[in-house]
């Protein structure tokens, strides 16, 4: 088992902590997050992009991981780029915790994600279905309140030693 952990922060009130865990490289990719400090009960957009480089806060990160060259979708779709994680739900207090698996996320592979930044943005992703070219491209998501510093690895074996098991 491989995981990886990704600390959210930025210029804004937003932060938290994106997990994710895959079995073997067959395996999906389990992804749980628990971010605070976004609007109340909004939708807001999350996304995997293609650079560990934050030297120049969220935007350094670059566009979304897009290994095939696909356009922007929802997660549930095929047309999409690995990064397109959708979109998480807030609850009253602009908190939300949860949880979704992914097979086109891999930690495991040539395509891994591990290294790269997550981003948590000001909007909501229209999923590719906007009317505009920027639909296809970023789901007109918005800014970049907060990101993963970098997406690390962790294995089961250091886990286990971490937590004296």
């Amino acid at each position: 088992m491989v995981k990886a952990i990704a600390t959210v922060r930025g210029d804004s009130t937003v932060f938290g902590t994106i997990i994710l865990e895959q079995l073997d490289e067959s395996s999906p990719t389990n992804i749980s997050w628990n971010i605070r400090g976004n609007d109340a009960n909004s939708l807001r957009a999350f996304h995997i992009h293609e650079f560990g480089d934050n030297t120049n806060g969220c935007t350094s990160a670059g566009p979304h991981f897009n290994p095939f060259g696909r356009t922007h979708g929802s997660p549930s779709h095929h047309e999409r780029h690995v990064g397109d994680l959708g979109n998480f739900q807030t609850d009253s207090s602009g908190t939300s915790i949860g949880t979704m698996a992914d097979h086109l996320v891999k930690l495991i592979g040539p395509e891994s994600v591990i290294g790269r930044t997550i981003v948590i943005h000001s909007g909501t992703d229209d999923l590719g279905q906007g009317t505009n070219k920027e639909s296809k491209v970023t789901g007109n998501a918005g800014g970049r309140p907060a990101c993963g510093k970098n997406l690390t690895q962790t294995t089961l074996s250091a886990l286990l030693v971490y937590n004296n098991l």
